[in-house]
């Protein structure tokens, strides 16, 4: 049995107010159903209709328009589209519509939803509990790093839907607290995420302990590698929906590259490119340099938090708040943490730290530019790593607009810059002279070891 984590508050358990005040919260995550729409959703309960309209709900999503009659109708649904499509009521609908009127036994929950993360479940969780409460349905939230004794006390006390992270659910299921005979609707959320976090075996696991013939519904950004096998082995001729999460609305992400001289210049065009377009998300490769940044665009003046495996749930709670609500206007992130970031209206995703690979860029962008939005995302990089930049973007299929620090507008906003740049280099003569005849050879700058390792980014040298 897992050992309780008393530093942290219990999982999501709502109070008539919280949910009064989440159902405002949710709104544009609720996805509207127009009247022209209605006659296809006439199987819903009245209560269910009734607080899809008190959401104010007048069009849906292209996925919940195509996802939510097949999983409304039984029948397992195979869906591709990225986050911030409206995909968690594309599935959370038609589990609430499956569970109406009907109570779950104690510890025996009749859908199960499994995410990658912790944060995602609270997502999830927000978007669907204001209408599970309108038809009396309980919902609750499992994940790792919370009380223990929380959890299984809400599981005895009736839950009719669990929103889960692979490994507390083994646990509580292991420890017969929870258990899978009633299960009717399964939902695998961002599934390629899962996978890609190493959650496969586990993942395959838990949907082989669900009754056979019960419904199963996968929602993924990709369907290859060990999604493509969770497909094959545990859906029944899944009705297949492939959806651009943008399509319906007017929606334009920009791509730009931004070399610079090195890594102090780094960080300066960092601090001038979020006062310039606003609420940012930045990737580095490691934790360490998460941290380090985020101390280095303090000390310059720009209120920015870390997300990444080190902190504690608490901890990683706090500063996606501050994000969330503006207080900091940046937050520093690695590939995994930046998982449970699902805040709208970002600005501007940075790459601070090129990407690993197509996937992880088009991942990483994917945190701009949601629900209609316009965004930006940026590449800083050296011109040693130019080449390897843009052979990444050609493999993400993205056109980018090439700038360097010596030649780009003094105001680095993604207006400005969309209408400057030039295309990608073609070939690596680039790294030997940079625009305006500066060589792009640097003398080690002030602070720096001899032996050729930087300092650290919130070091005072880096900082200056």
């Amino acid at each position: 049995m897992s050992a309780p984590d008393t530093t942290h508050p219990t999982d999501l358990h709502f109070t008539d107010t919280e949910i009064a005040e989440l159902s405002e919260a949710t709104a544009a995550e609720l996805a509207p159903v127009p009247e022209a729409v209605a006659n296809a959703f006439s199987g819903l309960p009245t209560e269910l209709i009734e607080a899809l309209r008190l959401q104010g709900i007048v069009t849906p999503t292209p996925v919940q328009e195509a996802v939510i009659p097949d999983g409304m109708a039984g029948h397992d649904v195979l869906g591709r589209a990225q986050t911030g499509s409206g995909k968690t009521l594309a599935f959370g609908i038609p589990a609430l519509a499956k569970l109406a009127g009907r109570k779950s036994r104690p510890c025996h929950p009749r859908a199960v939803m499994i995410v990658p993360t912790r944060e995602l479940a609270n997502q999830v969780a927000r978007a669907i509990q204001p209408l599970a409460h309108a038809i009396g349905l309980k919902l609750t939230t499992v994940y790792g790093g919370t009380p223990y004794d929380k959890q299984t006390r809400q599981l005895r006390q009736r839950a009719d839907i669990v929103v889960a992270t692979p490994g507390r659910l083994e646990d509580l299921l292991e420890n017969g607290y929870c258990f899978f005979d009633d299960i009717e609707l399964t939902v695998l959320d961002e599934a390629d995420h899962l996978c890609d976090l190493g959650f496969y075996p586990s993942v395959d696991k838990l949907v082989g302990m669900t009754p056979e013939g019960s419904q199963r519904m996968l929602l993924s950004a990709t369907l290859d590698g060990d999604v493509d096998k969770l497909v094959r082995t545990h859906l029944r001729n899944p009705r297949l929906h492939e959806l651009d999460p943008n399509a319906g609305s007017v929606t334009t992400m920009t791509h730009h590259t931004l070399t610079v001289g090195g890594f102090r210049e780094k960080v300066d065009t960092v601090v001038r490119l979020v006062e310039a377009n606003g609420r940012t998300i930045i990737f580095t490769r490691t934790r360490e340099g998460a941290v380090e940044l985020a101390e280095a665009l303090t000390n310059q003046g720009v209120d920015a938090v870390d997300l990444h495996g080190n902190l504690s749930q608490k901890v990683r709670e706090r500063n996606l708040h501050r994000f969330s609500t503006g207080r900091a206007k940046a937050v520093v992130a690695t590939d995994v943490a930046a998982r449970g970031i699902h805040v709208d209206n970002v600005s501007l995703v940075i790459h601070f730290d090129p990407a690993s690979d197509a996937k992880a860029y088009l991942h990483r962008s994917g945190r701009t530019a949601r629900a209609g939005s316009d965004g930006a995302v940026i590449t800083i990089t050296t011109p040693k790593l130019v080449q390897q930049v843009v052979r990444t973007q050609r493999s993400a299929g993205v056109e980018v607009l090439h700038h360097d620090i010596q030649t780009a507008p003094s105001h680095l906003s993604a207006a400005v810059l969309a209408k400057h740049g030039s295309p990608a280099p073609k070939s690596s003569s680039y790294d030997a002279k940079r625009p305006g005849g500066r060589p792009t050879g640097r003398k080690p700058y002030r602070g720096q070891a001899r032996n050729g390792r930087r300092p650290a980014y919130g070091s005072r040298s880096a900082a200056r």
